[in-house]
């Protein structure tokens, strides 16, 4: 059993557990999970959406209709996180502090690099339900390269904020497909989740990119390519 594997496989034995204990939603939470309008900075990926992740979105979102605490995933913004970068600490449309360029060149040698995710499957945390699967062994390699390469970085203290006490990188390879504003997802999805845990959703795969965007990826603006160095005086 693979590392990502033993990390899925305790995430839901402890959340059944949860689950058992407490029947109900618990209570409904005021604030988001992540800033709405503010912008991050991640790594990841957007593959075509494959037909069983498309059926596993329309069945979420026929079963949440008119539900104000159920969040899906958009189709538009189906992707996998490679490394989470920074916590939405940007504002639309502001500009980037100027040690981004650090960063972006950093990120060179994985920019475009294929990954690819199989034996995609639902995990369920207490609040959310997850699509997470198996990377190949050179996603796994490269990961951990980018993830020290930041950390020895001007980019440290964010690496860190945003995995706050986790561990560097974190053992999921996932997309977040739903999230709940409560304690506990309510009966119907619960159900959802026992009908599909051992579905095989199937593989994945596309080239890595580094982006600013928003907490579910449907704002995606990629940052890959090397920043101009600025104009000196004399040059203009």
């Amino acid at each position: 059993m693979t590392d990502p594997e033993r990390a899925y496989r305790a995430a839901n034995q402890q959340t059944l557990a949860l689950w058992q204990e407490k029947a109900d939603i618990g209570a409904v939470k005021s604030s988001h999970y992540y800033d709405p309008d503010r912008l991050a900075l991640a790594a990841g990926i957007k593959p075509a959406l494959t037909n069983p992740v498309a059926r596993l979105l329309q069945g979420l979102q026929q079963l949440t209709a008119g539900d104000p605490l159920a969040d899906v995933l958009p189709a538009s913004g189906f992707h996998f996180t490679f490394l989470p970068i920074t916590l939405p600490l940007f504002a639309a449309n502001a500009p980037l502090p100027a040690k981004t360029t650090a960063l972006v060149d950093l990120w060179q040698p994985y920019r475009a690099q294929p990954i690819v995710i199989r034996q995609l499957r639902l995990v369920a945390l207490p609040a959310q339900l997850l699509l997470a699967g198996i990377p190949d062994a050179p996603a796994i390699a490269l990961r951990h390269a980018f993830c020290e390469r930041v950390a020895g970085s001007a980019w440290q203290n964010e690496l860190r904020q945003r995995h706050g006490s986790g561990p560097l990188p974190a053992p999921f390879w996932h997309s977040t497909l739903l999230r709940y504003q409560a304690d506990r997802l309510p009966a119907p999805l619960r159900a959802c989740f026992f009908r599909q845990q051992t579905f095989d959703f199937g593989a994945v795969s596309a080239p890595l990119m580094l982006a600013r965007v928003n907490y579910n990826w449907t704002v995606c603006e990629p940052i890959d390519h090397p920043m101009p160095a600025p104009q000196r005086e004399a040059d203009r």
